[in-house]
Protein backbone atom coordinates (compact mmCIF):
# COMPACT_ATOMS: atom_id res chain seq x y z
CA UNK A 1 0.00 0.00 0.00
CA UNK A 2 2.89 1.92 0.91
CA UNK A 3 4.56 2.03 -2.65
CA UNK A 4 1.55 2.07 -4.36
CA UNK A 5 0.80 5.93 -2.67
CA UNK A 6 4.64 6.77 -3.77
CA UNK A 7 3.89 5.64 -7.15
CA UNK A 8 0.75 8.09 -7.77
CA UNK A 9 1.86 10.78 -5.37
CA UNK A 10 2.95 13.19 -8.23
CA UNK A 11 -0.76 12.64 -10.10
CA UNK A 12 -2.48 13.28 -6.74
CA UNK A 13 -0.41 15.88 -5.43
CA UNK A 14 -3.09 18.72 -5.32
CA UNK A 15 -5.84 16.07 -3.48
CA UNK A 16 -7.51 17.84 -0.60
CA UNK A 17 -5.99 17.07 2.81
CA UNK A 18 -9.13 15.08 3.69
CA UNK A 19 -8.19 13.28 0.70
CA UNK A 20 -4.96 12.30 2.34
CA UNK A 21 -6.33 11.72 5.61
CA UNK A 22 -8.29 8.81 4.57
CA UNK A 23 -6.00 7.28 2.80
CA UNK A 24 -3.43 7.79 5.93
CA UNK A 25 -6.53 5.98 7.75
CA UNK A 26 -6.45 3.07 5.27
CA UNK A 27 -3.04 2.43 5.03
CA UNK A 28 -3.41 2.38 9.23
CA UNK A 29 -6.10 -0.09 8.47
CA UNK A 30 -4.11 -2.67 6.30
CA UNK A 31 -0.79 -2.32 8.52
CA UNK A 32 -3.18 -3.32 11.68
CA UNK A 33 -4.60 -6.25 9.55
CA UNK A 34 -0.93 -7.31 8.89
CA UNK A 35 -0.05 -7.23 12.47
CA UNK A 36 -2.83 -9.40 13.49
CA UNK A 37 -2.38 -11.96 10.86
CA UNK A 38 1.08 -12.21 11.58
CA UNK A 39 -0.09 -12.68 15.20
CA UNK A 40 -1.92 -15.31 14.17
CA UNK A 41 0.73 -16.92 11.87
CA UNK A 42 2.55 -17.14 14.93
CA UNK A 43 -0.01 -19.01 17.00
CA UNK A 44 -0.37 -21.24 14.54
CA UNK A 45 3.41 -22.15 13.83
CA UNK A 46 2.87 -22.34 18.08
CA UNK A 47 0.66 -25.29 17.94
CA UNK A 48 2.83 -27.66 15.79
CA UNK A 49 5.77 -27.00 18.39
CA UNK A 50 3.35 -28.08 21.54
CA UNK A 51 2.23 -30.88 19.50
CA UNK A 52 6.10 -32.33 18.96
CA UNK A 53 7.02 -31.75 21.87
CA UNK A 54 4.22 -33.40 23.66
CA UNK A 55 5.02 -36.69 21.30
CA UNK A 56 8.91 -35.92 21.97
CA UNK A 57 7.87 -36.74 25.77
CA UNK A 58 6.12 -39.18 25.12
CA UNK A 59 8.96 -41.09 22.90
CA UNK A 60 11.28 -40.82 25.34
CA UNK A 61 8.71 -41.98 28.20
CA UNK A 62 9.17 -44.52 26.35
CA UNK A 63 11.97 -45.45 25.55
CA UNK A 64 13.04 -45.26 29.87
CA UNK A 65 10.50 -48.27 30.62
CA UNK A 66 12.10 -50.62 30.60
CA UNK A 67 9.18 -52.76 29.99
CA UNK A 68 7.92 -51.11 26.69
CA UNK A 69 9.70 -53.47 24.09
CA UNK A 70 9.64 -56.93 25.91
CA UNK A 71 9.03 -60.05 23.17
CA UNK A 72 8.29 -63.22 24.10
CA UNK A 73 5.47 -65.70 25.65
CA UNK A 74 7.40 -66.25 29.16
CA UNK A 75 7.25 -61.87 29.37
CA UNK A 76 4.01 -62.19 31.55
CA UNK A 77 5.05 -65.35 33.58
CA UNK A 78 8.32 -63.39 34.42
CA UNK A 79 6.85 -60.45 35.52
CA UNK A 80 4.46 -62.67 37.67
CA UNK A 81 7.37 -64.58 39.09
CA UNK A 82 9.50 -61.57 39.64
CA UNK A 83 7.70 -58.42 39.84
CA UNK A 84 9.89 -56.35 41.52
CA UNK A 85 13.45 -55.95 43.16
CA UNK A 86 16.42 -56.79 41.68
CA UNK A 87 15.84 -59.57 39.59
CA UNK A 88 12.63 -58.05 38.17
CA UNK A 89 12.52 -56.21 34.60
CA UNK A 90 12.90 -52.86 36.19
CA UNK A 91 15.62 -53.98 38.17
CA UNK A 92 17.91 -55.57 36.29
CA UNK A 93 17.94 -52.34 34.23
CA UNK A 94 19.79 -50.65 36.65
CA UNK A 95 22.58 -53.24 37.14
CA UNK A 96 25.54 -54.36 34.21
CA UNK A 97 24.40 -57.73 32.52
CA UNK A 98 26.32 -59.73 35.42
CA UNK A 99 25.16 -58.29 38.63
CA UNK A 100 21.90 -58.09 36.82
CA UNK A 101 21.40 -62.00 35.50
CA UNK A 102 22.94 -62.92 39.03
CA UNK A 103 19.99 -61.16 40.65
CA UNK A 104 17.22 -62.96 38.25
CA UNK A 105 16.18 -66.30 40.22
CA UNK A 106 15.84 -67.70 36.30
CA UNK A 107 19.37 -67.63 35.62
CA UNK A 108 21.50 -68.71 38.65
CA UNK A 109 23.11 -71.35 36.93
CA UNK A 110 24.37 -69.59 34.02
CA UNK A 111 25.67 -67.34 36.47
CA UNK A 112 27.63 -69.79 38.29
CA UNK A 113 29.16 -70.24 35.40
CA UNK A 114 30.22 -67.21 33.81
CA UNK A 115 31.58 -65.72 37.41
CA UNK A 116 34.19 -68.89 38.17
CA UNK A 117 31.87 -71.05 40.59
CA UNK A 118 31.48 -73.84 38.25
CA UNK A 119 35.17 -73.40 36.85
CA UNK A 120 37.84 -71.14 38.41
CA UNK A 121 39.71 -70.98 35.25
CA UNK A 122 36.60 -69.45 33.42
CA UNK A 123 35.57 -66.15 34.84
CA UNK A 124 33.49 -63.83 32.45
CA UNK A 125 32.50 -61.08 34.76
CA UNK A 126 34.57 -58.26 33.84
CA UNK A 127 34.07 -58.50 30.15
CA UNK A 128 30.70 -58.76 30.41
CA UNK A 129 30.40 -56.25 32.47
CA UNK A 130 32.61 -53.84 30.51
CA UNK A 131 31.39 -52.96 26.76
CA UNK A 132 27.70 -53.29 25.23
CA UNK A 133 26.34 -56.71 24.36
CA UNK A 134 23.26 -58.85 23.18
CA UNK A 135 23.13 -61.97 25.56
CA UNK A 136 21.01 -64.93 24.93
CA UNK A 137 20.87 -66.46 28.59
CA UNK A 138 19.65 -70.19 28.93
CA UNK A 139 17.47 -70.06 32.45
CA UNK A 140 18.19 -72.68 34.55
CA UNK A 141 15.93 -75.37 33.19
CA UNK A 142 17.71 -75.44 29.92
CA UNK A 143 20.81 -76.33 31.54
CA UNK A 144 18.78 -78.91 33.65
CA UNK A 145 17.84 -80.45 30.66
CA UNK A 146 21.33 -81.47 29.36
CA UNK A 147 22.58 -84.83 30.78
CA UNK A 148 24.53 -84.48 33.86
CA UNK A 149 27.65 -85.95 32.19
CA UNK A 150 27.37 -84.31 29.08
CA UNK A 151 27.27 -81.18 31.49
CA UNK A 152 29.99 -82.06 33.23
CA UNK A 153 32.30 -82.66 30.60
CA UNK A 154 31.58 -79.13 29.04
CA UNK A 155 31.94 -77.82 32.54
CA UNK A 156 35.40 -79.36 33.50
CA UNK A 157 36.95 -78.16 29.71
CA UNK A 158 37.66 -74.74 30.46
CA UNK A 159 38.29 -73.68 26.65
CA UNK A 160 35.14 -75.62 25.51
CA UNK A 161 33.43 -73.50 28.74
CA UNK A 162 34.83 -70.48 27.56
CA UNK A 163 33.47 -71.15 23.87
CA UNK A 164 29.70 -72.35 25.01
CA UNK A 165 29.20 -69.31 27.10
CA UNK A 166 30.68 -66.48 24.79
CA UNK A 167 28.61 -68.25 22.34
CA UNK A 168 25.61 -66.84 24.28
CA UNK A 169 26.99 -62.87 23.39
CA UNK A 170 26.96 -61.40 20.47
CA UNK A 171 28.68 -57.31 20.58
CA UNK A 172 26.45 -54.77 20.77
CA UNK A 173 23.17 -54.24 21.94
CA UNK A 174 20.07 -54.98 19.57
CA UNK A 175 16.32 -54.68 20.01
CA UNK A 176 14.21 -57.05 19.60
CA UNK A 177 12.72 -55.51 16.24
CA UNK A 178 15.93 -55.95 14.73
CA UNK A 179 17.33 -58.93 16.28
CA UNK A 180 16.41 -61.15 13.45
CA UNK A 181 19.28 -62.40 10.94
CA UNK A 182 22.57 -63.88 11.58
CA UNK A 183 25.31 -62.17 14.33
CA UNK A 184 28.64 -63.20 14.81
CA UNK A 185 29.12 -64.21 18.73
CA UNK A 186 32.34 -63.48 20.86
CA UNK A 187 33.59 -66.62 20.32
CA UNK A 188 33.71 -66.26 16.51
CA UNK A 189 31.02 -68.20 15.39
CA UNK A 190 27.78 -66.89 14.24
CA UNK A 191 23.72 -67.65 15.22
CA UNK A 192 20.70 -67.06 13.42
CA UNK A 193 17.77 -65.26 14.78
CA UNK A 194 14.39 -66.54 13.14
CA UNK A 195 10.94 -65.24 13.77
CA UNK A 196 9.49 -62.15 14.81
CA UNK A 197 7.31 -60.47 17.92
CA UNK A 198 6.60 -63.10 20.52
CA UNK A 199 7.91 -65.95 18.35
CA UNK A 200 11.60 -65.61 18.36
CA UNK A 201 13.81 -68.64 17.69
CA UNK A 202 18.13 -68.58 18.35
CA UNK A 203 19.01 -71.06 16.53
CA UNK A 204 16.88 -74.22 17.70
CA UNK A 205 16.23 -72.32 21.24
CA UNK A 206 13.36 -70.65 21.67
CA UNK A 207 12.84 -66.78 23.36
CA UNK A 208 11.35 -66.67 26.25
CA UNK A 209 11.28 -63.33 27.01
CA UNK A 210 13.63 -61.00 25.17
CA UNK A 211 14.20 -57.35 25.00
CA UNK A 212 15.14 -57.54 28.98
CA UNK A 213 17.75 -54.42 29.11
CA UNK A 214 20.28 -54.01 31.89
CA UNK A 215 22.70 -51.36 32.26
CA UNK A 216 24.95 -52.22 29.25
CA UNK A 217 22.99 -54.99 27.77
CA UNK A 218 19.92 -56.03 26.08
CA UNK A 219 18.89 -59.56 27.27
CA UNK A 220 17.19 -62.45 25.59
CA UNK A 221 16.17 -65.54 27.82
CA UNK A 222 16.06 -68.27 25.94
CA UNK A 223 15.12 -71.98 27.06
CA UNK A 224 17.57 -74.22 25.83
CA UNK A 225 21.59 -74.06 25.59
CA UNK A 226 23.39 -72.80 22.61
CA UNK A 227 26.47 -75.07 20.87
CA UNK A 228 28.81 -73.44 18.86
CA UNK A 229 29.08 -75.45 15.54
CA UNK A 230 31.17 -78.01 15.46
CA UNK A 231 34.47 -77.44 13.88
CA UNK A 232 35.24 -79.25 10.54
Amino acid sequence: MKTMNRKYAALFGLLAIGSLSLSACAEGSDSGSGESSSMSMESSSSAPMSESSSGSSSSMSSDMDPAANLVGPGCEAYAKAVPDGKGSVAGMAQDPVAVAASNNPMLKTLTKAVSGELNPDVDLVDTLNGDEFTVFAPVDDAFAAIPKKDLNAVVEDSDMLTKVLTYHVVPGQIAPDKIAGTHKTVEGDTLKVTGSGDDLKVNDASVICGGVKTANATVYLIDSVLMPPAKK
